[in-house]
């Protein structure tokens, strides 16, 4: 037998016979379990549950129609809606004069074993968009209600509630309308003609206040607590069930400032309503104001009162003082009040700024909101009462 390298081409060689292809089992198995792991992890995420997550029996789902679902708490008399207990988050969701519903969510606390939760509360001035409600680092839970507190990092709801200003050295002028929530519809007419720069404070002894001060911080303006405090004709001007007085003890003043603190939330400081005497007596006063200084609060002096220890608490407690320059409406006229407001400004130009206080007649928001518009052609920045006190190091 010859080998096929010595046969002519062509020559001797054996008929080819068609070979039929071999099935390749191997390579079948290859690309089925290539397939088979691809769509794993494609289903995983599906089929598994989030590491991160904790899974949730069958008996912690919701069972029933949509209408066994239990209902929302019902609103109280402030518009106030409180969130269900089966809820994720606290919801509180507020009903605004126009129909309108604002709702926020504050994250409940986690359990020790549970994701934790960054706290993400800032420094600054708060959120124009979260104005309405208490940032909850700066609140205190009491039976007198949710009294203002320092934060752990040391923000004040003075430096947290404060309204912000352009901050330019110019001719500034704070003005602050009292006396708002003793009369519903006078509040109303005030918060609705009176531009946002104004400061509006609200007398303790007033009504709904947990619904009027929400709007007035939704609207821009910055906010007071007005607290009564004992003239020296008192009793004959009382000024109200609230009020302070220097023969009460220690205890039971400040648990009636505590009752008017709870009332409301996201001020940045208390003002006096009369307290001719009580602001003149050392023993009385001083455990007051040791109170506001501590909360993280300014005190707003009406200046009716040439015998008032205010400046002195303030020194002596680092806590952040102003004094207001003039009464405006002590003759409740539209012309007069005008007048006091020209006063007002060249006293800040002198000075280079004033603060001038008036109460809620409608002769005075009147007055008011017409001066003030006028105001800012003459080179006038009206601010908040915040941004003129003095703040002891």
């Amino acid at each position: 037998m010859t080998s096929g390298l010595h046969s002519p081409l062509g020559k001797g060689r054996k008929p080819k016979t068609e070979k039929r292809p071999r099935f390749a089992w191997g390579s079948v198995s290859a690309f089925s379990a290539v397939a088979l792991i691809f769509g794993g992890l494609v289903a995983y995420p599906y089929l598994s549950p989030d590491p991160l997550q904790k899974p949730v029996s069958v008996a912690d789902e919701p069972t029933g129609s949509a209408d066994d679902v239990a209902p929302t708490a019902p609103a109280d008399p402030d518009g106030i809606k409180p969130s269900r207990p089966s809820d994720g988050a606290d919801v509180v969701r507020q009903v605004m004069p126009d129909g309108s519903v604002v709702t926020k969510y504050t994250p409940r606390a986690s359990a020790e074993n549970g994701p934790k939760l960054i706290d993400a509360t800032a420094t600054g001035p708060q959120s124009p968009d979260l104005a309405a409600f208490p940032d909850e680092a700066l609140i205190e839970n009491t039976p007198d209600g949710k009294l203002p507190i320092v934060a752990d990092d040391g923000t004040r709801p003075f430096d947290r509630y404060a309204r912000p200003w352009s901050g330019a050295r110019g001719t500034r002028i704070a003005i602050v309308v009292a006396g708002l929530g003793l009369s519903q519809t006078g509040t109303q007419k005030a918060l609705q003609a009176l531009p946002e720069e104004i400061t509006l404070a609200f007398a303790a002894n007033g009504n709904s206040l947990s619904r009027w001060a929400p709007e007035a911080r939704r609207t821009g303006h910055e906010i007071l607590l007005q607290a009564p405090m004992e003239p020296f004709d008192y009793p004959d001007n009382d000024p109200g069930p609230l009020t302070l007085t220097h023969d009460q003890s220690e205890a039971r003043n400040l648990d009636l400032l505590h009752q008017g603190m709870g009332k409301m939330t996201n001020y940045t400081g208390v003002m006096n309503y009369l307290g001719g005497r009580f602001l003149s007596d050392a023993e009385a006063s001083e455990p007051v104001m040791r109170d506001i200084a501590r909360r993280g609060l300014m005190f707003l002096d009406d200046g009716t009162s040439t015998q008032s220890l205010s400046p002195v608490y303030a020194k002596a407690y680092g806590m952040p003082l102003a004094f207001a320059d003039l009464v405006l409406d002590q003759e409740v006229n539209h012309g007069a009040i005008l007048a006091k407001l020209d006063d007002l400004e060249r006293i800040a130009l002198r000075k280079g700024s004033a603060i001038g206080v008036a109460s809620a007649f409608d002769d005075s928001v009147a007055a008011i909101a017409e001066w003030s518009r006028e105001a800012g052609r003459r080179g006038i920045e009206i601010v908040g009462v915040s941004a003129l006190a003095t703040v002891p190091n």
